[in-house]
C-alpha cells in the first residue's frame, strides 16, 4: 500500500507558486491498480517520484507498505560510463538479486546484442528506455510506477517481450500508472483518479475519470 496523508507539494517557477498537491490524502491499495490523469506540466511525474520516494512532500507524509519501484524510465542509480553490463549486476547487488540472473534477463528482454557490452552513455534514447525497461522487470516489486506508459521504442521484438513480462507481473502486482491520455490507462488500470486543483479525485472506474478529466479539459 502506498498512502498520502494530508500531503502538500508545490514548486516556485520563478513567477508565481505551482501547486502540485495541496493537503491530499489517498492510497493506493495492494490488488487495484490505478491510473491518473492530467495534463502535461501538472504533476504527474512528481507524484510518482514522491511515491518511489525520490521527492519529499512540503508537508504531510508518504506511507509506503510494500516493495515500491523505482519509476518506468528513471536512470538514477545508472552510470553512463558503465557498460549495461555492469549497470545490471550493480542494481542487482544493490537490491540483493543473483547478479547472473538479472544481467541474462537484461540481456534477453533487451536484444541490444553487442551494445549490451559498451557504455550506456553512446546508448540512442530507444536503447536506455528499452535497458531501463528491462531493468525494472528484471526486480521483483509489490508495486510498479509507470510514467506514461511503454518506453518509446519502434523495436517490435522488444515491445512483444516486455509486454508478455509485464502482463504476467500485474497478475499478481499492483500499478500505478500517470498519463494525460486516458487511452494509455486502459492496459494497465482498474480504477482511475483525475489530478485536478491540487486535489487528486478517485474514481471505481477509468469512464468516471475520464467524464471528469475531459469536462475540466
Amino acid at each position: 500500500m502506498i498512502e498520502f496523508d494530508n500531503v502538500s507539494k508545490s514548486f516556485w517557477t520563478g513567477e508565481r507558486r505551482k501547486v502540485i498537491l495541496d493537503r491530499a490524502s489517498f492510497r493506493v491499495d495492494m490488488g487495484r491498480s490505478v491510473g491518473i490523469l492530467a495534463p502535461n506540466g501538472t504533476g504527474k511525474t512528481t507524484i510518482i517520484n514522491m511515491m518511489a520516494g525520490l521527492e519529499k512532500p512540503d508537508e504531510g507524509e508518504v506511507r509506503r507498505r510494500a516493495r515500491v519501484s523505482f519509476p518506468l524510465g528513471f536512470m538514477g542509480g545508472i552510470v553512463n560510463r558503465n557498460t549495461a553490463t555492469e549497470n545490471a549486476r550493480y542494481i542487482a547487488q544493490l537490491y540483493g538479486l543473483d547478479a547472473d540472473y538479472v544481467e541474462a534477463f537484461c540481456r534477453y528482454v533487451c536484444g541490444l546484442e553487442e551494445y549490451f557490452d559498451m557504455p550506456v552513455g553512446t546508448y540512442s534514447q530507444g536503447m536506455r528506455a528499452r535497458f531501463s525497461f528491462a531493468l525494472l522487470l528484471a526486480l521483483d516489486f509489490d508495486i510498479y510506477l509507470i510514467d506514461e506508459g511503454m518506453p518509446a521504442t519502434t523495436d517490435a521484438e522488444f515491445n512483444r517481450k516486455a509486454g508478455s513480462i509485464l502482463k504476467d507481473r500485474l497478475q499478481k502486482a499492483t500499478v500505478v500508472i500517470v498519463s494525460h491520455q486516458p487511452k494509455v490507462l486502459e492496459r494497465f488500470a482498474s480504477s482511475a483518479a483525475v489530478l485536478r486543483d491540487g486535489k487528486l479525485h478517485q474514481f471505481d472506474t477509468l469512464d468516471e475519470a475520464r467524464r471528469l478529466y475531459e469536462y475540466d479539459a
